[in-house]
C-alpha cells in the first residue's frame, strides 16, 4: 500500500486542523499556504473528508473547515481510510472471495499479521498525539 498524493495532502490539511482545533475555523487558503497544497485539491479532500464525517465546511465569508470531533477521537487510520479506502496490503486482503489461493498461499498469513500490525499501529495514533509529538520536535529542532 501507498499513500496517493490526496492521501498526503489529506493528512497534512487534517493535521492542521488539529493543530488549530481551538479556532472556530479555519480558512482553506491558510490552510494551504502554511501546507503547500494547492487550494483547489486541498478543497475537493476536505470535501471528501466532509462527507466521511472528518471534518465540517462552514460556508459564508467568514466560513471553513474545523474538525467534526476533538482531534484525540480521530485516528490516523479513520483519515487514512477515509481518503484512500480500505487499506489492504495485498488483494487476498480485500475480501473472502478476493483470492482464489487463500486457502494454499503460504504467504497469505503473513500479509494478515503484517495488515493487522499495521491497522492497529495507525489506529494507536490519534490526531492530538500527532500533534503532540510535532510540536514536541519542533521545540527540540
Amino acid at each position: 500500500m501507498q499513500l496517493t498524493r490526496a492521501g498526503e495532502y489529506g493528512i497534512l490539511g487534517i493535521l492542521y486542523l488539529a493543530a488549530h482545533h481551538e479556532e472556530p475555523v479555519v480558512m482553506l487558503a491558510q490552510i494551504a499556504e502554511a501546507e503547500g497544497i494547492p487550494e483547489s485539491f486541498l478543497r475537493k479532500i476536505f470535501s471528501f473528508l466532509a462527507k466521511q464525517g472528518l471534518v465540517q465546511a462552514h460556508r459564508g465569508r467568514s466560513g471553513g473547515f474545523r474538525l467534526a470531533r476533538p482531534p484525540a477521537e480521530i485516528s490516523l487510520r479513520e483519515v487514512i481510510e477515509a481518503i484512500e479506502g480500505r487499506i489492504a496490503l495485498n488483494v487476498c486482503l480485500m475480501g473472502p472471495r478476493a483470492c482464489d489461493r487463500m486457502d494454499r498461499c503460504p504467504v497469505h498469513d503473513i500479509w494478515r499479521e503484517a495488515q493487522g500490525a499495521l491497522l492497529r499501529e495507525l489506529e494507536r495514533h490519534s490526531l492530538a498525539d500527532i500533534v503532540a509529538r510535532g510540536a514536541a520536535a519542533h521545540r527540540r529542532g
